[in-house]
């Protein structure tokens, strides 16, 4: 039975190879088509040469994670071939270069030693030898189909239509080349194949205009070839739909970004580090404003200096944030128990990646949690937030800003690099869901030498005592009026030691516990205001049988989910908190009464959430799914833990999740 716009589509090669580029074609051809789609990007940390890979989930309905088996892998050198192609399920599909077929295991040195032994092991458990012919025999024994495209070849005839015999030296066109066979054999619309290469291109007409032509050439080559090959066609078929106007094709990063300008970020400061640097790129790339101002983006000498400028930038009133991931955030530990003692607004957000150290700096983990609530030495105020998709990592993005200025402390927006990394089709965007509210900023005062009685508002008076500006007035609520750094008359004093209200330094007892009392408070305040949505949302079926979760798993979780109730009858909801600290204790409470079975899935070894679930709530999880390996969890290797535990097939208490290659 052919199976139409449901594809999980992978393509791969060597790092500089242009597979981020050939995946992005593939991608942007289906979003043009109007079909939804979640692409995954993975990479090694050197620069060229090593292994990199992308997977795109493809579908006519919204999908929110990537599937572990592969329908259809597009294959331009033979490490591809051997990584990927035991994961093409029976009745899918490999389209490969022919060239690559004389390749051996032995040619792949980027392939780990204990890979290549357990190749060996498999393909000479069935006669064949340790060379992609094998391999390609191998798998289409398993059923698979395979549909071989001479691309030298085809470089030779191109260039020779050009009349450019430095066409057929062109190696990079093949893997565009590649992406138009095998939307050629899936038999999509040739023009929205076009129109995203010459997206992709736009800044080089030449080059939009050889690729396009290139890929034509393949794809009418592949039309006539494979035609009537199959009596039933291939088996799968992609197939355009009227394309929505309401729709975006993003990326992480940059649906962070754009959400920094939206909220009025001015200053932005980082020090590169994977995967946090893309964002900075991307503002650098977009610093004016359609003439509403500009980000200034600053490249430091290392984090410490990244925090303390964002500091600085608050200080004087500006929006302003600094991007890192775990080892750049250990560094900004101790300035940010400074911004926190002096009630400054500044927005951090990390993109988590796995540790400890340099860890595996490019591939992904959630392993930060409790680092982000507990960073820095004594007790201070901040908010942590997570997004738990490119969606929320917009919104969450203006939001931090907000909470940073109403309540005068860090923000922590946590992401990480499945998000940052990660491509999918959403909602257009709408700024005017989040309101701008920059809290008690006084653009001046008045009359500083006026006298509390004598104050012409209610805002002079709350700053006013005296001829003083008190910086750090005792308030109702612990939230004290502030003023721009540099604002005439108003002088106050800011310092890393503990403070009276101008902020001169004090050891006095009483007055440290009002201090201490006026911050902390300020934590029992966030929880009061912030809405529940904003807390924490729940998704899902109406069940006695609840999933837990935070960030990055929420697709992976809902897609589960929906399998689940598909496939097998099995209703389950799912509650992600999106706000860990201050923790929601009451809101969480609240989703969870009814629960008889409570799973709780991270990506980490302790099953840091759980954590603060017995710290706050006074309850465990039943079952603890996490990962940890540095791959995303997909929908595929979630759905198959959910369904064996509801089912009672799951005898430990942790499961631990492997899949990635």
């Amino acid at each position: 039975m052919e199976v139409v716009n449901r594809l999980s589509w992978v393509t791969g090669g060597p790092q500089g190879s242009g597979v981020d580029t050939a995946a992005n074609v593939f991608a942007k051809a289906c979003a043009l088509g109007g079909l939804y789609l979640f692409g995954k990007r993975e990479y090694h940390s050197n620069i060229k040469g090593e292994h990199s890979y992308f997977s795109v989930h493809v579908s006519d309905e919204p999908v929110r994670a990537h599937v572990d088996p592969i329908d259809m892998l597009v294959v331009f050198d033979v490490e591809t071939l051997f990584r990927h192609a035991l994961y093409v399920v029976k009745d899918g599909i490999i389209v490969y270069d022919s060239s690559i077929v004389e390749g051996s295991i032995d040619d792949v040195q980027t392939l780990e030693r204990r890979r290549r032994d357990e190749l060996r092991s498999i393909l000479a458990s069935h006669s064949l030898e340790g060379t992609a012919e094998g391999m390609l025999k191998l798998v289409e024994m398993n059923g698979v189909r395979l549909y071989s495209i001479p691309c030298h070849d085809l470089l030779q005839d191109i260039a020779g239509k050009r009349n450019d015999p430095s066409l057929s030296k062109m190696v990079r066109m093949i893997n565009i080349m590649m992406v138009a066979s095998s939307l050629a054999l899936l038999e999509y619309d040739q023009q929205l194949l076009v129109d995203a290469i010459r997206y992709t291109f736009r800044a080089k007409k030449s080059i939009a205009d050889l690729n396009a032509d290139a890929a034509l050439y393949t794809y009418n080559y592949t039309k006539a070839k494979y035609a009537n090959s199959e009596e039933d066609g291939i088996g799968y078929r992609l197939v355009a739909r009227e394309s929505r106007d309401d729709m975006l094709l993003m990326q992480g990063n940059q649906a962070v970004a754009l959400g920094k300008m939206v909220a009025g970020c001015r200053f932005q400061t980082y020090y590169p580090i994977t995967p946090a640097s893309d964002e900075s790129e991307f503002l650098e790339a977009n610093e004016l404003l359609d003439g509403k101002g500009s980000v200034v983006v600053v490249q430091t000498e290392d984090e410490i200096a990244a925090i303390a400028m964002a500091i600085g930038a608050g200080l004087s009133g500006a929006r302003s944030s600094t991007s890192t991931s775990g080892p750049g955030f250990s560094l900004m530990a101790e300035a940010l128990g400074w911004a926190g003692i002096n009630e400054v607004p500044v927005v951090i957000t990390l993109y988590q990646r796995a540790g400890p150290s340099t860890g595996l700096p490019t591939r992904h983990e959630q392993g930060d949690l409790l680092f982000a609530i507990h960073a820095g030495h004594g007790e201070f105020p901040r908010i942590v937030i997570a997004s738990g998709d490119v969606e929320e990592a917009f919104y969450d993005a203006i939001r931090a800003f907000n909470y940073a200025e109403r309540y005068q402390m860090p923000v922590i927006h946590v992401v990480d690099k499945a998000i940052a990394n990660s491509v999918m089709v959403c909602k257009e965007f709408n700024p005017a869901l989040v309101r701008i509210d920059r809290g008690l900023l006084l653009d001046s005062v008045t009359s500083i030498t006026a006298t509390a009685a004598t104050a012409t508002t209610a805002e002079e008076e709350a700053v006013v005592e005296g001829s003083r500006y008190l910086r750090f007035r005792f308030t109702e609520d612990g939230i004290s009026p502030r003023i721009r750094l540099g604002t005439k008359d108003a002088v106050f004093w800011n310092t890393g030691d503990e403070h009276d209200e101008l902020g001169h330094i004090t050891e006095d007892p009483d007055l440290r516990i009002k201090m201490m009392d006026k911050r902390m408070s300020k934590l029992d305040l966030i929880l009061e205001r912030l809405s529940y949505e904003e807390q924490a949302m729940v998704y899902g079926y109406e069940s006695d049988a609840t999933v837990i979760s935070w960030g990055s798993t929420k697709g992976a979780i809902l897609d589960a989910i929906e399998m689940l109730k598909a496939r097998d009858g099995i209703d389950m909801n799912f509650v992600q908190v999106r706000l860990l600290h201050p923790f929601p204790t009451a809101r969480v409470a609240s989703l969870l009464e009814g629960t008889r079975l409570l799973i709780d899935v991270e990506m980490n070894y302790s099953a840091q959430l759980a954590k603060l679930l017995r710290a706050n709530l006074q309850r465990d999880a039943d079952y603890h799914v996490v990962k940890y390996n540095g791959r995303p969890m997909s929908s595929s290797e979630v759905y198959e833990a959910l369904k064996g535990i509801v089912r009672g097939g799951v005898r430990s208490k942790r499961v631990v999740l492997r899949h990635g290659v």
